[in-house]
C-alpha cells in the first residue's frame, strides 16, 4: 500500500486494522459479516436485533416523514426529544437535567463518543483509560486524538477488574476515564465497588469520566446504576447512550450525551463539525419511545434475559465453557474445551464446521494483551428465539 499521510493510519493502527505488512484490512465485523454472508451461516457476531421496534416508535416516523420532518433539525437536537432525554435521567435515575443545556443529541453512540474524546482529549500527554477487552472504536477515537490508550484487563469467567490494577492505571496524566457499563462485548456489569473506585480516582487526579451506557435498560439482575449519580461524580461525568439497542433501531443512529452545561457546549464545539446533524425524522419517533411504560423497558429485559439462557443453554450442549452475562447483547464462551487455540482462526473456520458466526474477543484487545483472550468468542442474543435455537442445534455437531 503507498504511502497516504494523515490522521486515518493513527485511527487503523489504534483500531488494529493495519497488518503487519502495512497493510489495510477489514474490521472482524465486516470480515465476519461476509463470511455468514457467502456461507449461509446464522450470523451471531454483529450486534444488532433481527425483529423491529416497538409499532409506536416506528409509526412515529412515518408520521414525522409525513408531515415534513425532513430538514435539518436543531444542531442540539429537536427540543422535544431533549425534553425526553432529560425526562429519562429522572424518571429512571433522579437526575434533574436542563435540556437545553445538559443534553446533546448525536449520530448514535459512537459520533457521541466521538466527540466527546475528539473535545477533551489534547494531545499526546493525555492518557486514556479504558477496560480491556474493549469497543473497537475506543482505541480508534483515542488514536485520532493522538491521546495514549491504558487499558485495566478483565478476566475471565466474570470480567470485573481488579482494584488494583485500576488504580494503577489511573494516575495524574489520565484525561479520561471511560467506562462502559453494561459492557461490550463481556456482557458484564460492574459491581458498586468499582463504580466507586472510578470516582474515587477521578477525583484524586482531576480526570473526566466518560460512560458508554448503550445497554442501560438491557440489564438482567435489579436496576441499571449509572456513575452520573453517585455522590461527586455528575460535574465530572458524562454520560453517553441512545435509542438502537433499547428500541432495535440500530440503523437510526440516534444517541445522546448528558452532563454538566459547559462539557457538553465542549462536546457540541466538535460534533457540529462531525455530522452537524442528523435523523430530523427519527428524533421524534425515539422521543415516543423513551417515554413508553415501565413496561415495555422491564418486557426487553426480560426477553433478552431469557434469549440469553436459550444462546448460553446451546453453548454449553455444544461443549463450550460460558460466561454468564449479567446485561447487554452478548455472551462469552471459551472454545478452548474444543480444541481452539487462535479464537480468530476459530472463528473463521466455525461457519463451514457448523453455519454459525461468531466474534473472537481477540478483536477488542490491543496487540500485546490478545494472547490473554486467546481462545475466547462472543455471540450476540440479539436474535429471534427460533434462530437461537437453530444456531444452538448446529453448534451441536462440534461435541
Amino acid at each position: 500500500m503507498r504511502h497516504i499521510p494523515g490522521a486515518w493510519h493513527r485511527a487503523a493502527t489504534g483500531a488494529g486494522l493495519v497488518s503487519a505488512d502495512g497493510s489495510l484490512h477489514p474490521t472482524i465485523f465486516a470480515e465476519m459479516s461476509a463470511l455468514a454472508a457467502r456461507t449461509g451461516a446464522i450470523n451471531l457476531g454483529q450486534g444488532f436485533p433481527d425483529e423491529d421496534g416497538p409499532a409506536e416508535v416506528l409509526e412515529a416516523a412515518r408520521a414525522a416523514i409525513s408531515g415534513g420532518m425532513n430538514q435539518y433539525p436543531p444542531g442540539r437536537g429537536i427540543p422535544d426529544l431533549l425534553s425526553a432525554v432529560s425526562e429519562h435521567q429522572r424518571r429512571f435515575y433522579g437526575l434533574a437535567l436542563d435540556p437545553a443545556a445538559e443534553v446533546l443529541v448525536t449520530a448514535g453512540a459512537t459520533e457521541a463518543l466521538a466527540a466527546t474524546l475528539l473535545a477533551l482529549v489534547d494531545g499526546p500527554d493525555d492518557e486514556v483509560v479504558v477496560f480491556e477487552p474493549y469497543y473497537d472504536s475506543y482505541a480508534a477515537v483515542v488514536a485520532l486524538a493522538g491521546a495514549r490508550l491504558v487499558t485495566v484487563p478483565l478476566r475471565w469467567p466474570d470480567f470485573q477488574p481488579d482494584l488494583d490494577d485500576l488504580r494503577r492505571a489511573v494516575s495524574d496524566r489520565t484525561r479520561v476515564i471511560l467506562v462502559n457499563d453494561p459492557h461490550n462485548p463481556t456482557g458484564a456489569v460492574f459491581t458498586a465497588e468499582v463504580r466507586d473506585e472510578v470516582v474515587r480516582l477521578a477525583e484524586r487526579h482531576d480526570a473526566l469520566i466518560v460512560t458508554d451506557e448503550v445497554y442501560e435498560h438491557l440489564v438482567f439482575d435489579g436496576p441499571h446504576v449509572p456513575i452520573a449519580t453517585l455522590p461527586g461524580a455528575y460535574e465530572r461525568t458524562l454520560t453517553i447512550s441512545s435509542g438502537g439497542k433499547t428500541f432495535s433501531t440500530t440503523g437510526w443512529k440516534i444517541g445522546w450525551v448528558t452532563g454538566p452545561a459547559d462539557l457538553i457546549s465542549a462536546v457540541l464545539a466538535v460534533k457540529q463539525f462531525l455530522t452537524y446533524v442528523n435523523g430530523s425524522a427519527f428524533q421524534p419517533a425515539i422521543a415516543v419511545g423513551v417515554r413508553l411504560g415501565d413496561e415495555f423497558f422491564r418486557g426487553i429485559a426480560r426477553d433478552l434475559r431469557d434469549k440469553r439462557d436459550v444462546l448460553g443453554a446451546g453453548l454449553r450442549a455444544a461443549g463450550f465453557e460460558v460466561s454468564v452475562p449479567a446485561g447487554s447483547y452478548f455472551t462469552v464462551a471459551d472454545a478452548r474445551v474444543l480444541g481452539a487455540t487462535d479464537a480468530a482462526e476459530f472463528c473463521r473456520e466455525l461457519p463451514e464446521r457448523a453455519g454459525v458466526v461468531a466474534i473472537p474477543l481477540t478483536a477488542f484487545a490491543t496487540p500485546e494483551h490478545r494472547s490473554d483472550y486467546a481462545t475466547l468468542v462472543r455471540f450476540a442474543a440479539c436474535k429471534r428465539v427460533e434462530v437461537l435455537e437453530e444456531a444452538a442445534s448446529r453448534l451441536a455437531v462440534l461435541r
